[in-house]
């Protein structure tokens, strides 16, 4: 069983950044596709970005350029850097980590809301 603890969010105005990050409680990037989800209010979750094993990074068009994922394979920990930050940003942000094949696997964080509102 795999644990994910995210945390970093908070209140920012446009055009601020935040960083979050979700501690797993093992070693599980080199064998699960990590990465960031996250809901609007009223919304279906949706992905932001997403690391893959094989080294490939899967981006949502929405935050490209603005967002980066960074991972700490040391210290098993996942960042989110939020940069140029919109009203429309704002969500509650999970951490997954899933594996796919004959017995897929999924875990989720319990989630960290973002706000961004002047």
């Amino acid at each position: 069983q795999v644990q994910l603890v995210e945390s970093g969010g908070g209140l920012v105005q446009p055009g601020g950044s935040l960083k979050l990050s979700c501690a797993a409680s093992q070693s599980i990037f080199s064998t699960y596709t990590v990465g960031w989800y996250r809901q609007p209010p009223g919304k279906q979750r949706e992905l932001v970005a997403a690391f893959h094993p094989n080294g490939t990074t899967q981006w949502n068009d929405s935050v490209r350029g603005r967002f980066t994922i960074i991972r700490d394979n040391n210290k098993y920990i996942l960042y989110l850097q939020m940069n140029t930050l919109k009203p429309e940003d704002t969500a509650v942000y999970y951490c997954n980590a899933n594996v796919g094949g004959l017995a897929p696997i999924n875990y989720w964080g319990q989630g960290t809301q973002v706000t961004v509102s002047s």
